[in-house]
């Protein structure tokens, strides 16, 4: 699902200072969108660097990069709460006549 996507031409120069911009952002851990809004960076970034010629006078870079949001994964529940749980199973039942 494509959240944004923004393609134009610009001057060498203007794309160097959009990809500081970029790298800029990603140290700060959020990438801004224009007006549409802000994207939180994980710690940890797969990163791709692709470089083609699709012609004999047309060449392509593709610089991408993806992680997993780290809020999205379940949390791991704590190794004492598991403890916990696991000598309560081992107890027999008791009742109300005991």
């Amino acid at each position: 699902m494509d959240i944004y996507e923004d393609e134009r031409t610009v001057s060498r120069a203007d794309l160097a200072a959009w990809l500081r911009q970029v790298a800029n952002q990603l140290e700060t851990g959020q990438i801004f969108y224009g007006a549409a809004g802000t994207l939180a960076v994980a710690d940890q970034v797969n990163c791709e660097l692709e470089i083609e010629q699709e012609g004999k006078d047309e060449y392509s870079v593709e610089i991408e990069f993806s992680w997993t949001n780290p809020k999205a994964a379940p949390a791991a529940e704590p190794v004492a709460e598991k403890a916990a749980e696991a000598d309560s199973a081992d107890e027999e039942p008791t009742t109300a006549a005991e």
